[in-house]
């Protein structure tokens, strides 16, 4: 009797819009940029935490504004309760940080590198999943956090490899201040919404939308629009914004802020070309109070800011009576990425080895095996090839995935336990005898190697 079975029908592979797969091309890189990350953020004494990717809905919602709520991934789970999956990870850390505050001891300084959901429109470096490195200082209202935080988004794009960006600043106050001067206090979340917009709509586009959703006039519109220009050094933008805010206690003390983030960068050594004071930045997310950031890449302006962050001071109080203010900002990791890609900053790479040892014949496998643990040892990473193909068909697998050095030892190389040792860059050999003498030629050879993302 014949057995009739079902044609299964095959799966289209395929990724959801606004999700993507990384191929080791891509991937290599990004892990450069978490561990530099890492390395960074250590640096200033922040230690690593994780959350759990899903939280309460409650934790979560109303936290960022009409916008992120609109955005954000939410469901009912299999034991009937509301939840979703975090939208950026400081919600998260002001929940974490009331919990478990007796435990942490304040003030805590931490870093958290994980995945982020938001349901947003897809474009350029801007994905529905997406990786953020974060770093804040909790606990603190001392604006050395502030300024520091400065000088974190600072280090960590020069480690990156970075030269060409600014650091833009402002604070919160300063543009709150100004409202009540002007009689919008009390609908500065939607004035502030639309001023985020700036840059993507422009001036004519924010007043219009400052009118319709904030209820603004027209000359109530062009103040706040005639202070987002305000243009020039340091001093001299501090300087005007004294005049403007005069009258506002909350306004002066915006500008007193900014003016002590300017000279603590400063006296850090920071070069003043890379920090701006700009009004125009709000900050779209609701929880900001105080110092704001955001940085551009100079020659790629238009894929936004890749690390942003600011002060919020009453985040926290969502969860707990006692007072946790904190300060911080986020590495846009893809965003960065897709820009250092877009500017040819990136090597192009396959595999995170940096030796390929080929491999000629099956008795002389244990020999190889040697070679490559040996060479481990010494902290060099080496892949070796799995199977006696010919030369050029391994060597052209090494070109394919960029190796730096390939190494070869056939029966003479074998018997006479030398190895011959090429640069791939160069197409040059030389001869090197197995153990330490082998160590430091390969050495010699990455020495000159530099990445451009370290």
């Amino acid at each position: 009797m014949t057995k009739v079975f079902a044609t299964v029908p095959r799966i289209t592979p395929r990724t959801l819009k606004g999700f993507r797969d990384y191929l080791p091309a891509t991937m290599i890189p990004r892990e450069r940029l978490i561990e530099t990350a890492r390395r960074v953020y250590r640096s200033y004494g922040f230690s690593p935490i994780d959350t759990p990717a899903l939280e309460y809905l409650e934790v979560l919602q109303g936290k960022g504004g009409e916008d992120t709520d609109r955005q954000l991934y939410q469901f009912v789970d299999h034991g009937g309760r509301a939840v979703g999956l975090r939208f950026d990870l400081t919600v998260p850390l002001a929940r974490f940080a009331a919990q478990h505050a007796s435990v942490l001891g304040m003030p805590l300084r931490r870093y958290h590198i994980a995945t982020v959901w938001r349901g947003e429109n897809t474009q350029r470096g801007r994905y529905r999943e997406f990786l953020q490195c974060d770093f804040d200082t909790i606990g603190t209202t001392s604006l050395v956090a502030d300024i520091e935080t400065a000088l974190v988004i600072h280090d960590l794009l020069v480690a990156l490899g970075l030269s060409d960006f600014t650091i833009s600043i402002n604070n919160r106050n300063v543009l709150n201040g100004l409202l009540a001067k002007v009689g919008l206090a009390e609908r500065a979340t939607a004035v502030l919404r639309a001023l985020d917009k700036l840059g993507k709509i422009g001036p004519e586009q924010v007043a219009r939308e400052m009118e319709r959703q904030a209820g603004a006039t027209p000359a109530q519109a062009a103040d706040i629009l005639a202070m987002c220009a305000v243009r020039g050094t340091a001093d001299e933008v501090l300087a005007q914004l004294e005049r403007l805010v005069a009258g506002s206690e909350q306004g002066g003390a915006g500008v007193e802020g900014l003016r002590q983030v300017c000279s603590g960068i400063r006296a850090a050594g920071v070069p003043e070309q890379r920090v701006k004071l700009d009004v125009s930045i709000a900050r779209g997310l609701d929880y900001y109070t105080g110092t704001v950031f955001e940085t551009l890449l100079d020659r790629l302006p238009t894929i936004g800011s890749v690390c942003s962050g600011g002060r919020y001071d009453n985040l926290a109080g969502l969860f707990t009576k006692e007072a946790l203010p904190g300060v911080g900002a986020s590495l846009g990791l893809d965003r960065l990425l897709a820009a250092m890609e877009e500017l040819g900053l990136l090597e192009s790479v396959a595999t995170p080895a940096q030796v390929l040892l080929t491999y000629f014949a099956t008795e002389h496998l244990p020999t190889y095996l040697q070679m490559a643990a040996q060479l481990r040892a010494a902290g060099l990473r080496v892949e070796l090839y799995p199977e006696p193909k010919r030369l050029g068909q391994q060597l052209k697998y090494a070109d394919s995935r960029g190796f730096r050095v390939a190494l070869i030892a056939g029966d003479d190389e074998v018997a006479r336990r030398v190895c011959q040792v090429k640069d791939l860059r160069t197409s040059t050999s030389q001869e090197a005898e197995l153990g330490a003498p082998l160590v430091r030629a390969i050495e010699a050879i990455l020495a000159d190697d530099q990445p451009a993302c370290p």
